[in-house]
């Protein structure tokens, strides 16, 4: 069940509360440069991210932030470390929110200034906590990074923010470490209701980092934790969308696009099972339709293991079935089944 959350907005897109989750990004273009920025928003944008987020290190890049945003279709965050004045800045320049790192924003006064500032505004505060910089005097108190350094890190700015009248907040709690990760989530999840942004934080490559993002993100959105997601991958963001999505579908939380289940190898395969599904998976990746495609290797786990699939392919010896809800409806050669599913999912 999922947990019980206030519900925020970010420009037009609900956060918390009944509202999906949803899936965001973080461009690793330099944000100043704001072709390529804008780029690659969009191409993110394409394959379903909803939120966006940009890195603000510098006021070049502060100042360009809003030419970015009217050229853009969700909403944006500007990312913002170290210099209140650039948090100041990309509000004025009309960013739909902040993400701030209370670790190293550590005066007070100069924390509040945000808030006032954001509150006029009438945009929402992240609060982004990472095990790697929580503030000096709470490693110390716990002896390194723990779960309870984080959440008392958070909760720390959450009064900060609450005591200026201010409570349009998102909480995010990452560490590289799963467990650790998902014990502060459960820590906080007893101590407020503001909606959460989950996330395995540094993962790694595309390979090793989408498993072990797979692995977070499952289990904290199975205990009904995250509002919004982000995967964090070393590589092109692009595939952070691609793999959140797969994420939100496999955990039957949303759908967008087809789904392909495909089997294993072994030695009933008697068709290029492998070369098949890449060219499936490849061909129909952008297709946004709420499809299922099965590509099976052998009549034994075609059509029958996948009758409930709307549409897909087996075969052996150089022939092929294409078959529909476990109903075969052709046999053709192996070298036009790619084909004869094209347009079968034309149909369809």
């Amino acid at each position: 069940m999922r947990r019980k959350s206030k519900k925020i907005y970010v420009g037009k897109i609900a956060v918390g509360g009944d509202s999906p989750i949803t899936v965001q990004s973080m461009t690793n273009t330099k944000t100043a440069d704001v072709s390529k920025t804008v780029d690659q928003i969009n191409r993110l944008t394409d394959l379903g991210c909803e939120i966006i987020r940009v890195a603000v290190p510098d006021f070049e890049s502060a100042e360009r932030l809003s030419e970015i945003r009217r050229m853009i279709k969700i909403p944006l965050i500007a990312d913002i470390h170290f210099d209140y004045r650039l948090a100041l800045e990309a509000i004025r320049q009309g960013v739909d929110g902040l993400r701030l790192n209370p670790g190293n924003i550590r005066q007070a006064d100069k924390v509040k200034e945000i808030v006032l500032r954001a509150k006029e505004a009438g945009i929402p505060i992240r609060i982004g906590v990472n095990s790697g910089s929580i503030e000096k005097s709470l490693l110390e108190k716990y002896g390194g990074p723990t779960a309870e350094g984080m959440v008392e890190s958070a909760l720390k700015h959450v009064h900060i923010l609450e005591s200026n009248d201010f409570d349009d907040i998102v909480i995010s709690l990452k560490s590289t470490d799963i467990m650790m990760t998902v014990k502060a989530y459960e820590l906080m999840a007893e101590k407020v209701d503001y909606p959460f942004h989950v996330g395995i934080t540094e993962a790694g490559t595309v390979w090793t980092g989408t498993i072990k993002s797979a692995v977070g993100l499952g289990i904290l959105l199975s205990r009904g934790y995250g509002d919004t997601i982000r995967v964090s991958l070393t590589g092109d963001p692009a595939e952070e969308v691609r793999v959140g999505w797969q994420i939100l579908k496999s955990l039957g939380i949303r759908k967008r696009g087809i789904e392909i289940i495909s089997c294993p190898t072994c030695g009933r395969t008697e068709i290029d099972l492998v070369g098949l599904a890449e060219k499936v998976e490849k061909l129909f990746s952008n297709l946004d339709k709420d499809i299922t495609i099965a590509v099976m290797g052998c009549v034994v786990n075609g059509p029958g293991e996948a009758r409930e699939a709307d549409i897909g392919i087996t075969g052996g010896k150089g022939a092929g079935l294409i078959f529909r809800k476990g109903k075969i409806i052709k046999k053709i050669p192996e070298e036009n089944l790619i084909s004869e599913l094209e347009k079968e999912i034309e149909k369809i």
